[in-house]
């Protein structure tokens, strides 16, 4: 196991939560506060970051914060330390602090804050509530020399490159005839310069998704024996790896909106919730979106939800609801929190398997602003 810098341990999460997932536009995610270009030992992950959060990670000798809700939301007129939120940003620079926010790219990540609040409710059969991103196919074509084909298939396929549903190193292939002569100033793997060459070659064609574009091509180029091989790289019309906001689910039994009403309270660790709808009225399918969901009633219902479980629900939105015979359970903002374990899950099983000593720890500090009475 070897120290890691910020880079690397951030490197890694946007492998798992990366930025191009953020769906609300000018989302300030990212690196907010500092740097990552040093070493990290141990990393605080909370829901917020205020001046208790920021205490709590220079008493536990915290180089690096990950936070969800990002702790500069609107493009700052001026730094002054004489304001709270100034004194904050100055204690966490002058003890050279980092902060990383992860806000509706987490939301939207698989296994992130929504994935997580469905689970801890128990929801079967998950699926996404509204579409948010979606990545095309895309396809290589490459012309490799007979004997060097199955190291090239082999590479492609361990870059994730022709990976179809539940099969993976998927590829097609065609023999011929390559044709070439190599110039002053080649150097040919086969041939003579000056010379006209044919050599018995492969076609191979795979499919992958654009997101590992790069990765896919870098293996390629690795593993080719030509100095310049020849190939070709489109985009697809077939759309893959669909992901969205809010998750929809079903329980294993149904239960009045009453009952399911408690089982939130408990499963998400609230002291009370607000109801829209007739206590007693069976609910079975779910919808639950973490956060503000005000602007997705209307995918709620679309779903088939019989119960929209959201928070900051507004007043007009509620009767908004109530006259789409929508029922609303509103635990609150503040059950993201749920992000904190699984992110600190998450990132432990990435840093092992990257053998990166790093110790991810989950912030004690409550950071819900309202007192129930």
């Amino acid at each position: 196991m070897k120290i890691a810098n910020g880079h690397e341990i951030i490197q890694l999460f946007e492998s798992w939560s990366p930025k191009k997932l953020a769906c609300m536009e000018n989302d300030p995610i990212g690196l907010a506060i500092g740097t990552l270009n040093k070493e990290v030992t141990k990393v605080l992950v909370t829901l917020d970051v205020n001046d208790e959060v920021a205490d709590e990670a220079i008493q536990k000798g915290c180089q690096l914060i990950i936070a969800h809700h990002p702790p500069i939301f609107r493009k700052l007129a001026n730094l002054r330390t004489d304001t709270p939120a100034g004194k904050l940003y100055e204690k966490l620079i002058k003890n050279d602090i980092a902060v990383y926010a992860a806000h509706t790219n987490l939301d939207v990540a698989t296994g992130g804050v929504n994935d997580l609040l469905a689970d801890a409710l128990q929801l079967e059969n998950k699926q996404i509530l509204e579409k948010t991103y979606h990545e095309n196919l895309m396809k290589l074509a490459v012309f490799v020399p007979d004997e060097y084909a199955e190291k090239v298939r082999f590479a492609l396929a361990k870059a994730g490159a022709g990976h179809i549903g539940n099969y993976d190193s998927c590829s097609f292939s065609t023999n011929g005839q390559g044709r070439f002569r190599a110039l002053e100033g080649a150097d040919p793997f086969i041939g003579e310069i000056g010379e006209m060459e044919t050599t018995d070659e492969e076609k191979i064609e795979v499919v992958f998704p654009q997101s590992i574009k790069n990765k896919v091509l870098k293996a390629l180029l690795n593993a080719h024996p030509y100095e310049e091989p020849a190939y070709d790289v489109y985009t697809l019309a077939v759309e893959t790896k669909e992901m969205g906001i809010g998750r929809v689910g079903t329980l294993k039994e149904p239960m009045t909106l009453k009952q399911f009403a408690q089982f939130v309270k408990t499963q998400l660790d609230v002291p009370m919730v607000r109801l829209v709808g007739q206590t007693e009225t069976l609910v079975s399918k779910v919808a639950v979106l973490g956060g503000d969901g005000n602007t997705y009633i209307h995918a709620a219902k679309r779903s088939g939800a019989d119960v929209f479980v959201t928070g900051d629900v507004k007043f007009h939105i509620a009767q908004d609801a109530q006259n789409l015979g929508l029922n609303i359970i509103d635990p609150g903002h503040h059950v993201e929190k749920v992000m904190m374990k699984g992110v600190a899950d998450k990132m432990v099983q990435l840093c092992s398997s990257s053998k990166l000593s790093v110790e991810f720890i989950q912030s004690e500090i409550v950071t819900e602003p309202f007192i129930f009475i």
